[in-house]
């Protein structure tokens, strides 16, 4: 909630250069188009439920751009602690939105997307970097000249990326 990010893919062949990274930051310096990133400062909000329909009307808005086959959404982490249920509530009303426009989409595990982009389901943000520097030859934080302690909005664009090439995966290769 703090730093959503979507990813979005065009073509016949996944690549990260035909990626577009959105994300939405708190950091005037992080606002603006970068190669392929394009930060969004997020709108003030007075309460949890405008915060909420904010962040679910730019996802809407990127994605109705983009005009997708299918969506794929990082579903819940089932082992969270702390505001889960501002968590659920936003990701609710996102899912509410999309099935309002007749958006298909799928909900996919952190864990599997942690395992499909290091082999281990239970990966940390540090791998989870690593693999995709190693993929794409892009350090997210250097590009978008955050330190390399911050984890906003890199491993969010990370997470995002990973999600969008295994959607692609799942709906581009043939079923096993």
């Amino acid at each position: 909630m703090t730093s959503p990010s979507v990813c979005t893919f065009s073509g016949n062949k996944f690549s990260y250069k035909s990626c577009k990274f959105f994300y939405l930051t708190d950091k005037k310096k992080l606002e603006g188009k970068t190669n392929n990133f394009n930060g969004t400062l997020i709108e003030e909000y007075q309460s949890p439920e405008e915060r909420f329909n904010n962040i679910s009307n730019w996802a809407l808005s990127i994605v109705l751009q983009s005009s997708p086959i299918h969506v794929y959404i990082e579903d819940y982490s089932y082992g969270s602690t702390g505001r889960v249920f501002n968590i659920a509530e936003n990701l609710g009303l996102l899912k509410h939105k999309l099935w309002t426009f007749k958006i298909n989409f799928s909900t996919i595990p952190p864990t599997v997307i942690k395992k499909f982009a290091t082999g281990k389901g239970n990966a940390d943000k540090a791998k989870m970097e690593e693999a995709f520097i190693s993929e794409t030859q892009t350090d997210v934080k250097k590009l978008l000249g955050i330190t390399p302690s911050q984890w906003n909005p890199s491993s969010d664009i990370i997470d995002s990326y990973f999600i969008c090439k295994y959607g692609y995966d799942q709906t581009i290769l043939p079923k096993q």
